[in-house]
């Protein structure tokens, strides 16, 4: 063969390229993402409507009917559209060609949804547009318990804190915490007493709102200094909201404590973890996109130490499920196959042809066919 005649006649020329596949080979096997499945690229945009208190069939028919329809007028490379909707919260998915560019495909939607806000029913707050891809999985989930903290911690910790710190790494979502209770200023009113002070609960809205007013103020210059100026219409603390007139009858002002009694609460539990039979708060780490599930989650594991080291020594965070194990069982059961194979090989050659140069050719030649192999993969995508 040709290839045979070029390499008894240039052998420094193949061994030069021997030595490239040894240097690029490993270089592209540290790029190249790890995991068990490859990057599905499918061009997906999520709209996540929030209305707090609409009916699911309120829901489909005043908001999400009317959003899908503007979308298949304005804009472009549309495959087909899903939607779900429950109480509060509408879900429009939008899935685009093959070839249609992402970015193009979020403004567009962004600028539609901004506009579709006119057409919808009063108090409708702009929704969350959000990329979404096939390839997005739960690869790490850790659970956060502690005898001494309460669920509004648990949950306060997880969301203010963890999340924060852990988003930073490269390729990870970190939706919202699970479980626990999130920490919510109620006032709870007094049907009784609203009624023999002849108000309504729009009345104590009205006050609340009327007295929590946070407006610039400007500075005032004195003399050769310059302050800064602030308005106290806010309350800082829960006895200050109790304590804020209604309306004043007779002369005598009406407060919010004596018709309904604010309290640190949380609003009810819609769903809740445990862990060793305890009350816990779950935090997922996603994969995103083509990132590699090794980096993502040997990053998460690096980086909570530090998150931890400022938050009280009773939380403890503990990993439930870690897709990085059967991903590295996977890699090395990959690895020994191909060892075994490869030794395997070679003593068939060195027992039917008895030549050790023929057996160390072979033993060379396998492990740079699938560096080879490798560089040519890493190079395509």
């Amino acid at each position: 063969m040709w290839i045979v005649r070029i390499a008894l006649t240039r052998p420094y020329t193949f061994i030069v390229l021997a030595l490239v596949l040894l240097i690029l080979g490993p270089l592209a096997i540290a790029r190249t993402p790890t995991d068990i499945l490859p990057d599905i690229d499918i061009p997906i945009v999520a709209i996540v409507w929030n209305y707090g208190g609409l009916s699911a069939d309120e829901m489909s028919t005043r908001i999400v009917y009317n959003v899908e329809r503007s979308l298949t007028t304005t804009v472009n490379d549309i495959e087909h559209i899903e939607s779900q909707s429950l109480t509060g919260v509408g879900v429009i998915k939008v899935f685009f060609q093959p070839s249609a560019k992402i970015e193009m495909a979020v403004a567009q939607v962004t600028a539609i949804m901004q506009t579709q806000l006119r057409q919808l029913p009063p108090g409708a707050t702009p929704p969350l547009v959000i990329v979404y891809n096939a390839s997005s999985v739960p690869v790490l989930q850790l659970a956060l318990s502690g005898k001494s903290l309460s669920e509004q911690q648990l949950y306060d910790f997880g969301f203010n804190f963890i999340r924060t710190q852990l988003a930073t790494v490269q390729g990870a979502a970190i939706p919202l915490p699970y479980g626990g209770r999130q920490r919510q200023i109620q006032v709870d009113l007094d049907p009784g007493a609203l009624q023999a002070n002849n108000l309504t609960p729009v009345d104590v809205v009205t006050a609340v709102g009327a007295h929590s007013l946070i407006l610039p103020a400007g500075t005032s210059k004195i003399g050769t200094r310059e302050y800064d100026v602030d308005i106290n219409g806010a309350a800082l603390t829960i006895d200050e909201l109790n304590d804020l007139p209604i309306k004043v009858v007779n002369g005598a002002p009406i407060y919010i404590r004596d018709v309904a009694h604010v309290r640190d609460g949380s609003p009810p539990q819609t769903n809740l973890v445990r862990v060793d039979g305890q009350r816990s708060a779950l935090l997922i780490v996603q994969k995103n996109g083509n990132a590699s599930t090794l980096h993502i989650v040997s990053q998460v594991k690096e980086m909570l130490p530090r998150a931890l080291a400022s938050l009280p020594p009773g939380l403890d965070v503990r990993p439930l499920a870690d897709q990085s194990l059967f991903v590295r069982a996977a890699i090395d059961g990959v690895m020994r196959e191909a060892g075994i194979a490869a030794a395997l090989t070679a003593l068939m050659i060195l027992l039917f042809l008895g030549s050790w140069r023929s057996t160390i050719i072979i033993s060379i030649s396998i492990p740079l066919s699938i560096l080879a192999s490798i560089i040519t993969f890493s190079a395509l995508g």
